[in-house]
């Protein structure tokens, strides 16, 4: 029998870059939407030029809103940091960034992408979320899980950077149908099969995790902290 994931209470996702947040926990979001929780995405980067122009930007933030709002997200938050460029940005700013977030919304629980990404982007913003998640705070995020993001997680360099070795599994087989409309939603974002942002790609790998819990579909998460 699966449980109820109201213990979560106030969820707050934190994404690197639009789309991250439904490639790792899509499944999720619109579990804890169904079953009553408040859930936040705090998108923190954002396009600037040369790479991305504003048209662009404008784009891939309404494809962004409307995959929100098909899986029944709360509040979409964005924090601007520039894109692919937080190795260049003073980490004392992006903490900051995190820090407020976090203090505006008051999570319970916290999904962060995992240390070891190979997008930098994704390595500094798990620094920044611990920062942000301190516990000598008078709240903090009891519950911090790291997610998966493929064609980031999966890339990296084997026994050199962590690996992702998952200990928590949300039971997805009610949701996986709507988390990957939701991804089709980013039509910038979503390459054909076999390349690993496809469609053919999330449901393969929902299907492997759900094997894991004996469940037809699954997403899988590194817990970093579980305050009882």
């Amino acid at each position: 029998m699966t449980e109820r994931l109201t213990s979560f209470g106030r969820v707050l996702v934190v994404a690197p870059h639009p789309d991250d947040e439904v490639l790792g926990c899509g499944g999720t979001i619109a579990r804890l939407g169904d079953e009553g929780c408040e859930v936040h995405v705090a998108v923190v980067t954002r396009g600037s030029l040369p790479e991305y122009d504003e048209a662009t930007v404008a784009r891939i933030r309404a494809e962004a809103r409307a995959s929100h709002a098909h899986l029944g997200v709360t509040q979409t938050h964005w924090l601007d940091q520039p894109a692919a460029k937080l190795g260049e940005t003073p980490h004392s700013t992006l903490n900051g960034a995190l820090q407020g977030i976090v203090r505006e919304v008051r999570p319970d629980t916290l999904f962060i992408p995992f240390v070891g990404d190979v997008h930098l982007d994704h390595q500094l913003i798990f620094l920044s979320s611990l920062v942000a998640a301190r516990p000598h705070q008078h709240e903090y995020p009891r519950r911090i899980l790291a997610y998966e993001t493929v064609s980031e997680t999966n890339w990296n360099a084997p026994y050199v950077t962590p690996g992702f070795l998952p200990q928590v599994f949300v039971d997805i087989q009610n949701t996986l149908e709507r988390k990957l409309e939701a991804m089709a939603m980013f039509a910038s974002q979503v390459r054909p099969f076999p390349h690993e942002r496809s469609i053919d790609a999330l449901r393969a790998l929902a299907l492997v995790r759900g094997t894991r819990i004996h469940r037809s579909a699954a997403e899988a998460f590194v817990l970093v902290r579980d305050v009882l």
